[in-house]
């Protein structure tokens, strides 16, 4: 029902780019059954990245970009991971408290600084995320400092645990598909359409009633959640956490994923992620060709598919409709 949601069009005729999704969903669902350890791992890695993003989406949809989203994930996996430690939480309310912990620090921050624009939003959030980092590393009493923590447990829901790769493959892949939903719930609603008012001409929204601090607020408590709620989930399947898993270049990942696969596109955070989690290990001793390969991605993307890859069905159908025509 959720992924037929997720593709189906306000007509409940399923289009080319939610047909397009559905084909992706099925071969990210029959990836355990018809792959190795290697590529089941990396298909966890892109359900947990998917949220992520998914995040980091809810922010860009008011024209905003934040370069401290790592640090909203790092909140989210050492809240829980303590709250299991010190007070015996269960991983359920563990990780809602660290996406309440999450929520709680964007909400003080946001209102602080979301009337900032452009670039000067953009530094705020990497001065935030650079001083969690900072801060994770100096107390090493309660986060253990530069070596994390190690040994955390397996997530368990209702005494059933996710203890191989193939378990919490279904629970990763379950939290995508949520989170997707719940962009396109939010999307097609008139928040969503507010949103994009906002994004596209912050001055005329605001004239026009829109309460702009009050949507940008939302939107950024919302997607700092929802990547606490993902920080939750990795740091069961790593089993570490440590502050260099949270650094500026994550966040600049996160931004990358984003833009390619279509910041304003339901299924954009589930393209971004298949195609961009697989290059560390693809270019895995190249650093440097890899990063040549994000910035060639990137221009060839903002020149040629501003929508990101996620628009493919939609101008291929385009542009098949114009030569029948």
């Amino acid at each position: 029902m959720t992924t037929l949601a997720l593709a189906a069009r306000p007509g409940g005729r399923v289009g080319p780019l939610g047909m397009a999704g559905l084909v992706l969903l099925a071969a990210l669902a029959a990836l355990p059954w018809f792959s190795g350890a290697f590529v089941q791992h990396l298909a966890v890695l892109v359900c947990l990245n998917a949220v992520m993003v998914s995040g980091l989406a809810l922010v860009a949809r008011c024209g905003q970009l934040s370069l401290g989203h790592a640090a909203f994930v790092a909140i989210g996996a050492y809240a829980s991971v303590l709250a299991a430690r010190h007070w015996g939480l269960s991983f359920l309310p563990a990780m809602l408290l660290g996406a309440l912990a999450s929520a709680l620090v964007a909400l003080l921050l946001g209102w602080a600084i979301l009337r900032l624009r452009g670039v000067y939003f953009v530094l705020v959030t990497f001065a935030f995320g650079e001083l969690l980092r900072l801060a994770l590393l100096d107390g090493a009493a309660l986060t253990g400092g530069a070596n994390g923590i190690a040994g955390i447990g397996a997530a368990q829901v209702f005494g059933f645990a996710f203890d191989t790769r193939e378990r919490f493959y279904g629970l990763a892949l379950a939290a995508a598909l949520l989170s997707l939903w719940m962009l396109h719930a939010l999307f097609r609603r008139p928040l969503g359409h507010a949103m994009d008012a906002l994004a596209d001409n912050p001055a005329l929204a605001e004239s026009t009633g829109l309460n702009v601090q009050r949507i940008q607020l939302l939107a950024f408590v919302a997607g700092c959640a929802l990547a606490a709620a993902a920080g939750a989930l990795q740091s069961r399947y790593i089993g570490y956490v440590s502050p260099e898993s949270f650094n500026t270049s994550v966040s600049i990942g996160f931004i990358i994923m984003l833009v390619i696969g279509g910041r304003r596109s339901v299924w954009g955070p589930l393209v971004g992620a298949m195609v961009l989690t697989p290059l560390p290990e693809l270019f895995r001793g190249a650093v440097q060709t890899q990063h040549i390969f994000y910035g060639a991605a990137l221009i060839v993307i903002l020149r040629f598919l501003p929508d990101g890859l996620a628009s493919l069905p939609r101008r291929a159908r385009q542009l098949w409709s114009r030569d029948a025509a």
